[in-house]
């Protein structure tokens, strides 16, 4: 039989809570045979009250206890129910001679008052003081239990009753037997329901485990976007919601990544079948290979380099694409001189440039300044101004707009166009790889639907955010945040 992580813990739990058992069954039995002496002690030398009674008027008819010593029978005398003293007839008690103590009932050794472990054997007669025998036995036991005597409300002696060391009695073995077997049944009793509740809690604490096991092992079997059930609020709940969305996420990335191999094949196909059409009808005689299919197929190399290079740049990570140089720059200057030179490319598409001179204006009172790339942030800015003079209609415009977040520390940098925009659908991904909004238009005119995707890699590894949203214009509007240095 495999031992499993359940069978280990329920087993580990087993003989600890017997351990526990056993020591609580032989504690109980020592603490029972330790206890019992002194409390039954207790018990005998609360119901000695006519020893009291007589060591008191022992004690005041007499004025102290010098007389234990001349009468040997005294301290029997006081241990017996009913009077102490028997005075001859008319006399006084302090005029009476020796012999005025009767010697008391005849008894038998082994009898009620014979032998160390009886109770009368075990009686003690000490001085106010507590620390000298006067009666007794000789030698006082260090837990003997002391009851006061009084005579006028002063204390004159003490009554000390040692306890029976042991079990002396068959009636005090008979009392341990009953109780060390009533102590195992519920010792038993307690045992077999811990157990029951240690299979509960092996079930409920590692089942879950076991379907973490099992679920893992069809994850590495390839088998994604496996989850487990989430029972309760504690840590094994939080384990199984932090799986579940580890393999929600390692399903959509494999999701992703096919849909990528597809997208790169599909964008590949279409200058591969290009140039191999031109060359097939070349090789078949039915077009000349001439200038003009020189250049058609020039165009289709061309076109395909261009894809590969956006490929290799946008499959790095974003460590890859962090700024291959350092320095400190003006992101504002960068924005206006890239802008500067695409506004011939705006007035031969008929598309006005908005928001330099007020760009301008912002960089000359402020000036804020960033550290990265420069060549890297003029990429962006190109990508994303190409990206709307290509969709945007003729006759519309692109507002530019900047402005600085003191408290942030960062540089807001905004482009918005005019009509037409994107589905409301279609923001979340434009920065997709290889998405496009319209599936309809051409790729000389969409591209490869990498430039947005590139842009974001750039803007991420200079510790800044870009989002997409409608623009109030009618198109689409971009929104750049960038941590600057100098606000």
């Amino acid at each position: 039989m495999r031992l499993t992580l359940q069978r280990k813990f329920f087993i580990a739990l087993a003989v600890m809570l017997l351990a526990l058992m056993l020591m609580f069954v032989g504690l109980s039995r020592w603490s029972l045979q330790r206890g019992l002496g002194p409390y039954v002690a207790e018990i005998e030398l609360s119901r000695l009250d006519w020893i009291v009674a007589n060591a008191q008027a022992a004690y005041a008819r007499e004025g102290s206890w010098h007389f234990l010593r001349s009468e040997p029978n005294a301290w029997r005398a006081m241990q017996m129910p009913g009077g102490v003293l028997r005075a001859p007839p008319g006399r006084p008690p302090p005029d009476m001679e020796p012999g005025r103590f009767g010697p008391p009932p005849p008894h038998r050794r082994d009898g009620p008052r014979g032998g160390p472990e009886s109770l009368f054997g075990r009686l003690s007669l000490l001085d106010a003081n507590g620390s000298t025998v006067l009666a007794g036995q000789a030698e006082l036991a260090e837990d003997a239990l002391q009851r006061p005597i009084e005579v006028n409300g002063k204390t004159v002696a003490w009554l000390a009753l040692a306890p029976v060391q042991g079990l002396g009695t068959q009636a005090d073995r008979a009392f341990a037997v009953q109780q060390s077997r009533f102590v195992i049944f519920t010792g038993l009793a307690g045992l077999l329901i811990a157990l029951l509740i240690s299979i509960a809690m092996a079930r409920r604490w590692l089942v879950p485990v076991e379907q973490l096991v099992d679920a893992a092992r069809k994850v590495a079997d390839g088998r994604l976007g496996v989850t487990v059930p989430v029972q309760g609020r504690d840590e094994f709940a939080e384990l199984a919601s932090t799986f579940n969305a580890m393999s929600s996420r390692l399903s959509a990335m494999e999701e992703s990544r096919r849909q990528w191999l597809s997208d790169v094949a599909h964008e590949l196909r279409t200058p591969v079948a290009a140039m191999r059409a031109e060359i097939e009808s070349v090789q078949d005689g039915v077009r000349a290979f001439d200038e003009s299919t020189a250049r058609r197929m020039h165009g289709q190399v061309m076109r395909l380099g261009k894809l590969v290079d956006a490929l290799r740049l946008v499959m790095h990570d974003e460590r890859s694409q962090a700024p291959t140089t350092s320095i400190e720059f003006s992101p504002l200057a960068v924005l206006s001189d890239t802008v500067g030179d695409m506004q011939a490319l705006a007035r031969q598409r008929d598309i006005e440039l908005e928001g330099l001179d007020a760009i301008a204006a912002l960089q000359r009172e402020r000036a804020p300044r960033l550290q990265g790339d420069p060549s890297r942030l003029a990429q962006v800015f190109t990508n994303l101004v190409e990206n709307s003079l290509r969709y945007t209609h003729p006759g519309g415009h692109l507002q530019l707009g900047a402005q600085v977040l003191a408290e942030q520390k960062r540089l807001l940098i905004v482009f918005e166009d005019s009509a037409p925009a994107p589905r409301e659908a279609d923001f979340e991904r434009l920065f997709d790889r290889f998405f496009r909004g319209d599936a309809s238009r051409s790729r000389e005119l969409g591209g490869a639907g990498l430039g947005l995707a590139i842009c974001k890699a750039i803007v991420q590894a200079h510790g800044g955010t870009i989002t997409a949203m409608p623009s109030p214009l009618g198109g689409l509007r971009i929104e750049l945040q960038l941590p600057i240095i100098t606000p």
